[in-house]
């Protein structure tokens, strides 16, 4: 499988899918740290930079999948209003925009829950009815990677397409029984993949309608509650059958006023979410409810989590993101809290790789 990452990050894709010999085609990333992660790490794969400069790239060879998740806030019902010709910014279109000109036969689309309501709804169904325009049946999702094996509370929307047909989305995203309606319900509490709460959809543009296209949705839902374990004495941290959240990319602006989130224990609570904030500066035990990244050791002390404890939430591996002397530690935290959990791309990557 060739794949071109968009919005590339420091490329959970390719750690996430190396393993099944997938080839990156080329990247699209302008952030001046992961350019130097790709460039470091992935020296022969050309960054095309600018994706809205997609109508000029070239690639040397087709590719099967388009992968990449778009900021949410660049979202605008205005964007769809001189199509695709005009995004005006849009960088949800743009990517529709991509997915025309290239016409892989998959792609793979990650955001967070918010855009389910943003707008109230009519943005993500502007993208979703978008890529139908253009062929491509869909499916979305709601995945949380703490049930991938990570020790984070990381809910994400992922869609799947595929051109031309939304069941094979579909079967990448949901379970065979999910989809032959055998909806079994169960209070067992098991250490699986993908059994969140998760409101779901599957779709396609196939029908025409009164001069339209009318898209055929079925809802689906199913909960289970397994718990992982993580002890790493190491570096510290310890996380025994708890699970830590989110981490996000708000960032210290230096004069040590760090935004106000949520801080976590890592013993006896969930924990909730985890930042990229630059923790050179040692919390007060004062400022505990608005410290980020904080971690409640043994002692009560109180300390921020290490770049290397943040890659391993997120499914990287150990330094990673250090890629040269004197690594500022805040780009690391920014570019982790970026980045798509590598497990859970890893399991849309193998379950694309099945069929």
């Amino acid at each position: 499988m060739n794949y071109l990452s968009v919005c590339s990050g420091i490329e959970a894709a390719t750690v996430a899918w190396h393993h099944m010999g997938w080839n990156p085609v080329a990247f699209s990333e302008i952030e001046k740290f992961p350019c130097e992660v790709l460039k470091h790490h992935y020296p022969d794969v050309p960054n095309l930079g600018d994706m809205t400069k997609y109508k000029e790239w070239v690639l040397n060879e087709s590719i099967d999948i388009l992968v990449g998740g778009t900021p949410c806030q660049s979202f605008s019902v205005a964007g769809l209003r001189k199509g695709l010709d005009d995004p005006r910014g849009n960088l949800a279109l743009i990517y529709v925009g991509i997915l025309d000109k290239f016409r892989p036969k998959w792609f793979v689309w990650e955001n967070v829950p918010g855009v389910l309501n943003s707008g109230g709804g009519r943005d993500f169904g502007s993208f979703l009815g978008a890529v139908g325009e253009v062929g491509y049946g869909w499916a979305y999702r709601v995945l949380d990677a703490q049930y991938f094996g990570v020790a984070q509370r990381r809910r994400r929307v992922f869609v799947v397409g595929y051109l031309g047909n939304w069941e094979f989305a579909a079967k990448v995203l949901f379970e065979s029984e999910s989809l032959s309606g055998n909806i079994k319900s169960s209070r067992k509490t098991r250490q699986e993949t993908a059994n969140s709460f998760i409101p779901s959809v599957v779709g396609t543009l196939d029908t025409e309608c009164g001069g339209g296209r009318k898209a055929h949705q079925s809802a689906m839902s199913g909960h289970f509650i397994p718990t992982y374990s993580y002890d790493d004495h190491r570096e510290g941290l310890r996380i025994n059958k708890e699970i830590t959240s989110t981490l996000c990319a708000a960032a210290d602006t230096g004069g040590g006023n760090l935004p106000l989130v949520e801080s976590y224990a890592l013993q006896g609570v969930l924990a909730p979410t985890l930042t990229t904030n630059d923790p050179s500066r040692s919390p007060q035990a004062s400022e505990v409810t608005q410290q980020v990244n904080a971690v409640y050791q043994s002692n009560m002390a109180v300390r921020r989590l290490t770049e290397v404890e943040c890659e391993r939430l997120q499914g990287f591996p150990d330094n990673y993101t250090n890629i040269k002397e004197n690594c500022p530690s805040g780009a690391r935290y920014k570019s982790l809290g970026n980045s798509m959990a590598v497990p859970v791309m890893k399991w849309i990557g193998e379950r694309i790789n099945d069929l």
